[in-house]
């Protein structure tokens, strides 16, 4: 299926998602895309929010909820639902968010708890349902000095 998206699953196990979405995000926008954050739940997507405008005393990243008005406008996009209002390439499934759909998106990116046997039984099966959609996916961990790297 040439449309599909590219999925990528980023497993946590040496830094909290608070340090490690920022600088993807950060990296996303420098491409020129728009992300959406979907979270598994509304306390989640309230810690996220702060998290972007404070994760660096030097700069912070757009974005936005429903609450904010025109979603539309936003570079960053927070929810817990599904709906994509940015126009994004980019949809970030963070704490147990499923994806419901692989369609219209660029990149895929399910970040997990490593140490989370539940979540890592969903990523699992997202896996195994981004593989039945036709997407490449690929899985990532991070290295003793914290970067990441491809696996298998």
């Amino acid at each position: 299926m040439a449309d599909a998206a590219e999925v990528l699953f980023y497993r946590l196990e040496r830094a909290p998602l608070e340090r490690v979405l920022p600088s993807l995000l950060e990296r996303t926008l420098e491409r020129g895309w728009r992300a959406v954050v979907q979270s598994g739940s509304a306390e989640r997507l309230e810690a996220l929010d702060l998290a972007l405008w404070t994760y660096n005393d030097a700069s912070f990243l757009p974005h936005g909820t429903a609450r904010d008005g025109d979603p539309s406008r936003q570079p960053i996009y927070l929810t817990t639902g599904d709906e994509t209002p940015n126009g994004a390439g980019v949809r970030f499934l963070v704490d147990g968010a499923e994806m419901t759909h692989f369609e219209g998106f660029v990149r895929i990116v399910c970040i997990f708890d490593g140490h989370d046997a539940e979540a890592t039984g969903k990523a699992r099966s997202q896996w195994k349902a981004a593989q039945a959609a036709g997407c490449t996916v690929t899985y990532w961990r991070q290295s003793e000095s914290g970067r990441w790297e491809k696996q298998g």
